[in-house]
């Protein structure tokens, strides 16, 4: 049962737009990513064209026949304005396709990756995406100018499984170790399970250092990770399921996971999570919830995920089920910026918006 909402913010949360057209369709932020240095703040989506598809499930409101677009919006005022941008470095390899929607052409081809990268440097970013949503391949990119220029595209292995669907979640370890968390194909070629892999060579090479949840039922899936680091040794990762959400925890740096908590118990029909660690140790999680009401929510835990909070209604006045994919950071002031694509009427756009509140 979905628990009552609190309002349990520091003020009323604002709202803002990020990327809102007519005939445009904004979706996905959870798959590329959103980095903050500062009050700079950067996000990934997908920009389609929109389209009311009658079809007699769920289906997103995109139109199937015309490419999207890999685009980036960057904020310089902690999430309050933000422009569109477009690097011609981030397009996609030919045949690429998010949820059934071709990407538009141009990019180049995945290859192997050099290593070398430096994860430390201040203005490091780092975006993986998947050519299709069952068993990839996939790729990554690289960035040491805030997202302005990237290196890449280069190959994500397979690990030996039926193929990787890789979406952004990662955990720097130093300055050429990275712990990279990636959701693998079933053994039926059907989404999909959460591997924990590492590189200590600035990428050049990752091992796959565990499983993180066993393979799920044929009725359901375990994709989309997100994690945080709790101390030295122990990391928190939070996954998707198709109506719940799961969190794992490591004592081990990802040898060995155990099942710590369900934080949320009803996403209303599938929502990934956005998982953040605040300066107190308060761990911060935002999903959409696709049921009535329509909405953008919050939980926080103050026990490293063993035990979370009811819901923090951040925003309620959507119009239909195809929302959420959040993603959230820290701005300087302390207040959080959590993005998602988002529509406020059932046959209207969808658009990425961004709402700053404070636990």
């Amino acid at each position: 049962m979905q628990l009552p909402a609190l309002a349990w913010a520091a003020g009323e949360p604002r709202h803002r737009a990020v990327f809102q057209e007519a005939g445009r369709f904004g979706g996905w932020p959870a798959n590329h990513g959103m980095w903050a240095w500062g009050d700079e703040l950067l996000v990934g989506f997908e920009a389609g064209w929109f389209r009311v598809n009658s079809g007699t499930g769920r289906e997103h409101a995109i139109d199937y026949r015309r490419p999207a677009e890999h685009v980036l919006a960057r904020s310089l005022d902690g999430g309050e304005t933000w422009t569109i941008e477009k690097p011609d470095s981030l397009k996609a390899p030919p045949d690429t396709k998010q949820a059934g929607v071709p990407t538009e052409a141009g990019g180049r081809e995945a290859v192997a990756s050099p290593g070398g990268f430096d994860f430390t440097k201040p203005g490091f970013a780092f975006t993986a995406r998947m050519a299709s949503i069952h068993t990839g391949p996939s790729r990554f990119y690289v960035t040491y100018d805030k997202g302005h220029l990237w290196q890449g595209p280069f190959m994500v292995p397979d690990f030996g499984t039926p193929g990787i669907a890789a979406r952004t979640d990662y955990l720097v370890d130093g300055k050429n170790s990275m712990t990279l968390f990636l959701t693998a194909a079933k053994s039926n070629k059907k989404e999909g399970r959460v591997l924990c892999a590492r590189t200590t060579d600035g990428g050049k090479t990752f091992r796959q250092v565990s499983w993180v949840c066993p393979e799920p039922e044929e009725s359901d899936f375990a994709i989309m990770p997100s994690s945080v680091r709790l101390s030295g040794k122990s990391i928190l990762c939070a996954i998707r399921h198709r109506k719940y959400i799961a969190a794992w925890r490591s004592d081990d740096n990802g040898e060995t996971w155990a099942m710590a908590a369900k934080p949320v118990d009803d996403t209303g029909g599938g929502n990934p999570p956005a998982m953040l660690k605040l300066p107190d140790g308060r761990l911060v999680l935002t999903y959409g919830f696709r049921n009535p009401p329509y909405s953008i929510r919050a939980r926080i835990s103050s026990d490293e995920g063993r035990t979370w909070s009811k819901d923090i209604m951040l925003r309620e006045d959507g119009g239909a089920w195809d929302l959420g994919y959040t993603r959230t950071v820290r701005r300087s002031d302390g207040n959080l910026v959590t993005t998602y694509y988002y529509n406020t009427a059932k046959d209207g756009e969808r658009f990425i918006g961004a709402t700053i509140w404070k636990p």
